[in-house]
């Protein structure tokens, strides 16, 4: 373990525009490694763990200094080229510079870190990261931003923690479809009709299906575009395998990627995905998940817990992604979603299935459903609250009303380590005990992760029982060498400093 550099007795503060040679020991979600010089911590995106570098200081922060990496002096050993020639100036990805099953390792480092630090759950078990065969060209969804300079527009992705544009080429990460969309979209600027739309944009959304391989793209203006409408003929051959062509106008702030209102332009606004024999028609801009292996992953794991039909509730339900997969095995289930757009989508798709009388959803802020007494009877008679909140987390309103139904089993799915703790603590204190922590890579090359989590009543229920419900069992052994040996275990990769 490399030990914390301390200042020497009287010497210097530290300088901004100075160089140093510093030791780093972890490695942020951001992307960014942590080292210390002169008693402050120093933040520098390149490094990695167990390496040392020489970085100049950029800023100097009350607690702690940004710094840019000039010289790496000692790598790694669990170093590798990035495969992104725009990779540390495009803000996509955070860690393609770490070879992917110690990204595997780091990330269910950070999901056990956070459960410690912030949930104080001293003594939990996390179960290895869940990750990809092949941790690239996942991605079904891509919202590219349109940059107005000079007399023609710059296609790219936001830049590291800024809104500045960087042109792209190709990206790896998104599905091959996509990829492709992106040199074609470039090469046709030159195209008056496309180049007039492309003018009024400011952002081009497309989403692509892997079991069908159909793609839908929607153009984001401020009004309803007609010059998007008049270049429908031409955009229609920029995308080739596209099902529909929509514009999305009228955003509710500068940062939004969608508009509040939506038209299609030509053919139809969804594409289908089938996942675990589940069919689901999406919208670019709705809320479905962007990896559907892992997703597959998830289900396979999921499914051990369903040997016998049950109640389900599913808080932030979106467009009905595992309502649809509990009620293809029987469950009742109640699915509460704040997007009424989504919730069509719900209802449309459990049509799609033939399972509209499984599931029953409702349109509303969670925590304001959750105080009505038609979901209060639901909470009380499910035997599963399933939750998959936003990057925030939930609230302690819908805690609370999880730990007031005293609902047998929770099932909290986390796309951020550090609001999953915070809510695992609540219900902790709630009278609920942690079971099963298992991380799921659903963003392989970046700092997020998705963590599934399932508690217990401790009063109700003791520990043997969660076979019951979930499967206190090994994960799932999935069929294929290739998989086994992308897991990988490198225990020593993160060094830290208690």
């Amino acid at each position: 373990m490399t030990s914390r550099e301390t200042p020497r007795s009287g010497s210097p503060a530290i300088i901004a525009g100075a160089e140093y040679e510093l030791a780093f020991t972890d490695l942020l979600a951001n992307g960014q490694a942590v080292g210390r010089t002169g008693g402050i911590v120093v933040f520098c995106f390149g490094p990695l763990p167990q390496e040392r570098a020489r970085v100049r200081i950029t800023a100097i922060k009350p607690k702690y200094a940004i710094a840019q990496l000039v010289k790496l002096l000692v790598p790694s050993a669990f170093r590798t080229t990035p495969f992104c020639s725009v990779f540390g100036t495009c803000g996509g990805c955070q860690v393609q510079h770490l070879s992917y099953p110690a990204q595997l390792a780091w990330k269910t480092d950070m999901v056990r870190s956070s459960l410690q630090r912030i949930g104080g759950f001293a003594e939990v078990e996390v179960r290895g990261a869940v990750g990809m065969i092949y941790p690239r060209s996942y991605r079904n969804k891509m919202s590219l931003v349109v940059e107005h300079a000079g007399a023609g527009s710059t296609i790219g992705f936001y830049q590291q923690r800024s809104h500045e544009v960087v042109a792209i080429e190709a990206c790896p990460i998104v599905t091959p479809q996509l990829n492709d969309y992106i040199g074609r979209l470039n090469r046709a600027r030159s195209v008056p009709e496309v180049a007039a739309a492309l003018a009024v944009t400011r952002h081009v959304v497309s989403r692509n299906a892997r079991s069908s391989g159909e793609s839908v793209v929607t153009f984001t203006t401020a009004q309803a575009s007609p010059e998007v409408a008049r270049a429908t003929d031409s955009l229609m051959r920029v995308f080739p395998g596209a099902v529909g062509l929509t514009n999305s106008y009228d955003r509710n702030s500068q940062n939004a990627i969608m508009g509040r209102h939506h038209r299609t332009l030509f053919g139809r606004s969804e594409i289908e995905e089938s996942i675990d024999g589940v069919r689901y028609r999406v919208s670019a801009g709705s809320f479905f998940q962007v990896n559907v292996e892992i997703v597959g992953r998830i289900f396979d794991f999921l499914r051990s817990g369903l040997e016998h039909p049950r109640r389900i509730v599913d808080l932030y339900c979106g467009a009905g992604t595992f309502a649809l997969f509990f009620a293809r095995y029987g469950c009742e289930v109640y699915g509460i979603e704040e997007s009424s757009q989504a919730i069509v989508e719900a209802e449309e798709n459990a049509a799609l299935n033939g399972l509209e009388n499984w599931v029953r959803f409702r349109a509303g802020r969670v925590e304001d459903i959750v105080r009505m007494q038609e979901a209060r009877t639901a909470m009380r008679e499910a035997d599963i609250v399933f939750l998959d909140p936003p990057r925030k987390g939930s609230d302690e309103v819908t805690l609370g009303a999880i730990a007031e139904a005293k609902a047998p089993y929770v099932w909290y799915l986390s796309c951020d380590p550090a609001t999953l703790a915070r809510d695992l603590k609540f219900l902790a204190a709630n009278g609920y005990r942690l079971g099963i922590v298992q991380p799921f890579d659903m963003f392989p090359q970046t700092g997020h992760v998705e963590t599934l989590v399932t508690l217990f009543r401790e009063a109700e229920a003791v520990p043997q029982t969660i076979a019951e419900a979930f499967g206190d069992v090994p994960p799932p052994v999935w069929p294929d060498d290739e998989f086994a040996r992308s897991q990988l275990e490198y225990p020593d990769f993160v060094v830290r400093e208690d």
